[in-house]
């Protein structure tokens, strides 16, 4: 169907008569309007020059099975400025100065409407007869106007609608979210129990690793332990103090490498096996290296550093071997300080063993600080570190013994730029000591 092109005069008329078509081929309002704002654009030009357009509208389908309205419109002269591409609706441009558009039909579009519904009749063409061109032209605007107030007030209420929408959405979303950080709130706080809950038990098996504390006449010992972690309390640094048959205290402390269950398993090894043969009488020269050589084949993965001391109760007798540990740190009763250092090299360590043994003596008032090495490298420079050890140590010496490990540790982790397990043992030698053999009398 090809009907034939009508022509306007007037804009006005022109726009009713683009509205009857989109109305009679049933196009969405978004088109609708849009095709409405490109037509009245590029006719603008032509009637405000006082010449006529023409406008032809045919329902098409294309070769896709698609049906189409192809609007054409006739307008000489068109606006230079204005290219159709640009238009609300684009438009695609002829050599003989027509403009035309091609807008999809969608259901209720695919019936062929009626001849007069296709394109309506013009208005604004020329007056009817007893009325003047001007009178034609007022009612036309008037009408117009009429029906542009119709076209907002829809729009408003299409506004209306969509702000009240909007408006429920963002209620449903602020609710969402709410729902979202109670439900994140409550997770964060579940994990937060949980992950005190499991370091709790792994500080409970912890400690029932450690050995009791034992009780030493003329001697106070004390011990403090704190890990990297505090929702991980596992770690690679141990000890173990025993009496041995001859009444003199062995000390063992080690630092196995790494962090968590597997390094606590290492150390336990170590302190297990140091004890073994303290208490079969090997010398204290040889344990160190004696400990690699059991050690090894089950656990070639093994390093730990070990400092062993031996005290004499009654004497004071102190000796020291040591496997690539820090040196022991001894705060005599006058205020002076001095590290006891031995030289040796740890378990996995190429060539293990103490090169030699310390004797050294603990007098009445003496302070005993054995360690690791997250005492003292908790900051960039361990000799700093060493350092400021000696100073904390002396200002807490008179302390009692029970609080001087944690007091020194507090001290001592003022500013940490690196975290480890950390373990600091005191031992004090008491005035005027009555040393007793808890083991004299035993069967």
């Amino acid at each position: 169907m090809s009907p034939h092109p009508h022509t306007f005069h007037t804009l006005p008329s022109l726009r009713r008569a683009v509205r009857g078509i989109c109305e009679a081929h049933r196009l969405p309002s978004p088109n609708g309007a849009r095709l409405l704002l490109s037509v009245s654009r590029m006719a603008t030009a032509a009637l405000d020059a006082g010449g006529p357009v023409r406008l032809e509208a045919v329902q098409q389908t294309a070769p896709g099975g698609t049906t189409l309205l192809a609007v054409t419109l006739h307008a000489e002269p068109t606006p230079a400025s204005l290219l159709p591409a640009d238009l609300p609706l684009p438009g695609q441009a002829t050599p003989d100065g027509t403009v035309a558009w091609h807008v999809p039909l969608g259901e209720g579009g695919g019936e062929e409407p009626p001849p007069s519904a296709v394109l309506p009749k013009p208005l604004g063409a020329a007056p009817a007869p007893g009325r003047t061109r001007e009178a034609a032209a007022a009612e036309a605007y008037e009408a117009e106007i009429a029906a542009l107030e119709s076209d907002l007030g829809a729009a408003l209420s299409r506004v209306d609608t969509l702000s009240t929408e909007l408006h429920r959405l963002k209620n449903e979303l602020a609710e969402t979210n709410s729902g979202v950080l109670a439900l994140y709130v409550q997770l964060e706080e579940r994990d937060e129990q949980l992950r005190r809950a499991h370091g709790q038990i792994l500080r409970e098996l912890e400690d029932a690793l450690r050995p009791p504390p034992i009780t030493v006449s003329g001697m106070d010992l004390a011990v403090h332990y704190a890990p990297a972690d505090p929702d991980a309390p596992t770690g690679g640094d141990f000890y173990d103090w025993l009496l041995l048959p001859d009444g003199t205290v062995h000390i063992t402390v080690v630092d196995a490498l790494g962090h968590g269950v597997r390094s606590t398993r290492s150390a336990l090894n170590v302190t297990h096996a140091v004890r073994t043969l303290a208490l079969e009488g090997h010398p204290l020269e040889s344990i160190v290296a004696h400990t690699h050589d059991i050690l090894a084949p089950f656990d070639p993965d093994l390093m730990a550093t070990v400092l062993l001391a031996r005290i004499h109760p009654e004497t004071g007798a102190l000796r020291l071997a040591n496997g690539s540990h820090p040196p022991a740190l001894v705060v005599r009763a006058d205020g002076t300080a001095d590290y006891l250092e031995v030289r040796g090299r740890g378990i996995g360590f190429p060539l293990p063993g103490s090169e030699s043994v310390l004797e050294d003596t603990l007098h009445e008032g003496d302070l005993l600080m054995l360690y690791t090495d997250g005492l003292t490298e908790s900051r960039r420079d361990p000799i700093e570190g060493e350092a400021r050890l000696v100073k904390t140590a002396q200002a807490h010496a008179r302390r009692p013994v029970r609080e001087i490990p944690g007091a020194v540790a507090e001290d001592m982790h003022t500013v940490i730029l690196h975290p480890d397990d950390t373990l600091a043992l005191a031992v004090r030698r008491a005035e005027n000591p009555q040393v007793k053999n808890p083991l004299a009398g035993q069967s």
